[in-house]
């Protein structure tokens, strides 16, 4: 899958843009502020209908305009396919294929698929839990798109909820009227576990799958082990083995994934049994939810939990958070959109990848050892604010950004 054709109106600081592509690598290198990043957002929105940068979409429309327009010709399997989003701040996204318009713009979540790695990407590991269930959020959307209206119709009903249990509460406080109101809550507890046990189980399946992938991309990265060129890429990220017990034990390159959720849930996965153990809890933490005015159980108070071996097998693991150094942390977060890359790719797909300076922040040998990782990919999309940062390996098409013009380098 690669993009052939980028265009671009009223997006971001462009009043227009138009960007021809191929396979293989592409960098955009141009001084900060320069709009060099905005070009890979564009893709990557409509890959997600969402930016990875901001919150919200009014950002994205350029300033005295009212909407913005984003159109891709994407590429899969020999085929070419015309994806547009326009993007309507305050109102509904319209989203149109091969000029024909979607019933709803998430319809065009899926069509083609990014793997986005940022220096923002930190905060999955020093950041709040919301960070990192975002991050499992975004990677199941993107393996499954349906997914993105279960991910809604639960953040739907939680905002409901809320604002039943504040005025519940507050009648309860007042020792009036809240009968009404807590015979709706019964209602909502059901929407809320029914909805909130898909997504667990499917987080819960995902943790399980990604887990692999993390520790070999991590022990890659943090041991220093470039790819092997004569070898496949997957069997070049499972990492070499220490030639003995001693160099074992001293390693902390084994990173692992652990799923927390805000309820006991045992070895349980199943749908229609996390369903129950949610309600069952939901009735537990009744009379604390009320006081709060707040939802104290489901997927959105759940954590992923980032660890690393502290060198004796014997020893518990370590959280990432609070004991890594910056190097290490600056691993794990790799390692996660590695892994991410490499388990959409396992999936029989192959995303675009996009690495948005991040170059500034390695060293010359680990830019170089992640050139060599990414460098199979269909396309890569690398934005750098001066040339020299890009790794030879991934030296193909440039683009110089400057002054809202985007200029192919001979």
């Amino acid at each position: 899958m690669y993009v052939a054709h980028l265009s671009l109106h009223d997006f971001r600081s462009y009043a227009t843009a138009e960007v021809p592509l191929e396979p293989g690598a592409t960098a955009f290198i141009g001084r900060n502020g320069q709009g060099k990043t905005n070009l890979v957002e564009a893709i990557d929105y409509l890959s997600r209908l969402s930016s990875h940068r901001v919150a919200s979409d009014a950002p994205l429309v350029r300033a005295g305009a009212d909407r913005a327009l984003v159109r891709a010709a994407v590429v899969r399997d020999g085929r070419e396919a015309v994806l547009e989003v326009e993007i309507n701040p305050g109102k509904a996204n319209r989203a149109r294929v091969n000029r024909a318009d979607l019933p709803r713009a998430r319809e065009l979540v899926g069509l083609v698929r990014t793997v986005v790695f940022a220096p923002d990407d930190l905060v999955l590991v020093k950041g709040d839990p919301s960070n990192r269930r975002a991050f499992l959020d975004d990677l199941l959307v993107l393996r499954a798109p349906r997914l993105a209206g279960v991910r809604q119709d639960y953040e739907r009903v939680l905002r409901q909820r809320n604002s039943l249990l504040k005025t519940a509460g507050s009648a309860r406080r007042g020792s009036s009227g809240s009968g009404d109101a807590l015979a709706t809550l019964g209602v909502w507890d059901a929407h809320l576990a029914r909805t909130g046990a898909e997504i667990l189980a499917e987080r819960l399946r995902l943790v399980a799958e990604l887990q692999p992938y993390v520790g070999n991309a991590y022990a890659t990265v943090a041991s220093n082990l470039g790819a092997r060129p004569e070898e496949p890429r997957d069997e070049a990220l499972v990492p070499e083995e220490p030639r003995d017990e001693a160099s074992r034990r001293a390693r902390r390159d084994d990173a692992g994934l652990e799923y927390q959720p805000s309820l006991e849930i045992g070895d349980v996965t199943d749908r229609a049994t996390l369903t129950e153990r949610l309600l069952e809890e939901l009735e537990r933490r009744r009379s604390d939810e009320l006081d709060r005015g707040i939802s104290l159980v489901g997927p959105h108070r759940d954590e992923l939990l980032l660890t690393l071996g502290n060198g004796e097998p014997t020893q518990p693991r370590l959280p990432v958070r609070g004991y890594a150094s910056h190097g290490e942390s600056w691993s794990f977060a790799l390692a996660l959109r590695l892994a991410s890359y490499d388990l959409v790719r396992a999936d029989g797909d192959d995303p675009i990848l996009i690495l948005d300076d991040v170059f500034a922040e390695l060293d010359s040998e680990r830019r170089a050892q992640l050139a060599e990782l990414v460098a199979g990919a269909e396309q890569v999309l690398v934005t750098a604010a001066v040339a020299a940062d890009v790794p030879e390996k991934l030296a193909g098409t440039r683009f110089v950004v400057a002054g809202g013009e985007v200029t192919r380098e001979p």
